[in-house]
């Protein structure tokens, strides 16, 4: 969005001037005044923003957001961190900032939202793919280590939900970096039929007290205190089992909630899901020997259907080619290796855990956290 180039703030009286959107430079609008109401109509006007309330991004705020996170206080304000397509705007340190700020951030999750943005512009994650689609995937931003609560996310109970500031607003700060430097504003450049809640905020935390493996980053080979994983995809589908202490039971409930025509994954052999057990789930499955191997070998095994079937709904496919070979007979995974199937703890009490379906044509990145 080159209207949010790194040379269009100029803040007078404390209030940082705001420019037009478009995909030309344009001049520049002056906010005189912190009213929430005037800055809101202000982005409305513009089509810029999520719809909802906004905190001003003056020059102070945005300073104090530049000036924490080690390194960061003395890295130059407007190196370029990524370009973002589809509109390939150049997202700066200090544009990264103004949107933390505009989203609400507490001071310190610059470094947080940084390494995300890194990692969007990684070629698996295929950002202009995922913004571009009718299919409404949104980036999920999982936040590992030690920053949890250093910075104070949640990845106990509620954790997909609200109530906590920080998986809130960093995750909405990710949604505004999209929409104002990628430009993925509904119409022009989001493409998405009905879109999804979690396009306003996506973002949660590894519950790594309560995992009884290695944590996620570690099963990545990512050794950091801190850690951030992107993964583009829909909404988290719940299921449940209050009452059996065998693993197979609840896996089973898993690959049901996997094993549906309705997502992408069906025609894309190749896609991921992030299976995101509740910490009661993971001990019990924990608890019978069973390693997070032994999880996805088995939901790999399960998730299936007859070959007919998947061919009978979709004909424009995207299979591996010893999935092209089955007969219509034998038994077709929902994906084609178990290395596709991601294990994941986050929340709290309770016998719920998830799955997040994948768009298809994306995969998950996981980054040390950088200033």
């Amino acid at each position: 969005m080159s209207g949010m180039n790194d040379d269009s703030l100029n803040c007078e009286n404390d209030i940082c001037a705001l420019p037009q959107v478009s995909s030309n430079v344009q001049p520049e609008l002056e906010l005189m005044s912190e009213d929430p109401e005037e800055l809101l109509a202000l982005f409305e006007a513009n089509g810029w923003g999520d719809g909802l309330p906004l905190v001003a991004p003056t020059e102070e705020r945005v300073e104090a957001m530049l000036a924490v996170g080690g390194e960061l206080a003395t890295a130059p304000p407007d190196e370029i961190i990524a370009t973002l397509p589809p509109r390939f705007g150049q997202a700066t340190r200090r544009l990264l900032a103004v949107n933390a700020v505009l989203a609400g951030c507490p001071n310190g999750v610059l470094p947080v939202i940084t390494s995300a943005v890194r990692a969007l512009t990684h070629p698996q994650i295929n950002l202009r793919g995922v913004i571009a689609t009718t299919h409404p995937v949104v980036p999920l931003l999982i936040v590992h280590g030690t920053a949890v609560d250093d910075l104070g996310f949640n990845s106990g109970q509620g954790t997909f939900g609200p109530g906590c500031r920080a998986n809130a607003s960093v995750g909405r700060a990710i949604r505004l970096i999209l929409l104002h430097i990628a430009g993925s504003a509904t119409g022009t450049g989001d493409a998405s039929t009905q879109g999804q809640p979690s396009k306003y905020s996506y973002c949660i935390a590894e519950n790594t007290e309560q995992t009884p493996w290695e944590s996620y980053p570690e099963r990545c080979g990512v050794s950091a205190d801190s850690a951030i994983t992107v993964a583009c995809g829909e909404n988290p589908h719940n299921f449940h089992d209050m009452e059996t202490d065998r693993p197979e039971l609840i896996l089973e409930k898993a690959a049901s909630v996997m094993m549906t025509l309705g997502s992408n994954n069906g025609p894309v052999s190749s896609a991921e899901f992030f299976v995101v057990f509740g910490p009661e789930h993971a001990a019990t499955i924990a608890a019978a020997g069973w390693s997070c191997e032994d999880i996805q070998n088995f939901i790999f095994e399960t998730a299936r259907a007859r070959a007919s079937v998947f061919r009978r709904h979709f004909q424009v496919t995207q299979y591996a080619d010893w999935i092209k070979q089955l007969h219509d007979d034998d038994l077709m995974p929902i994906t084609d290796d178990p290395q596709n199937i991601r294990i994941l703890v986050a929340g709290g009490p309770g016998k719920h855990s998830c799955v997040i379906p994948s768009w298809g044509m994306t995969k998950s990145v996981t980054l040390p956290v950088m200033a």
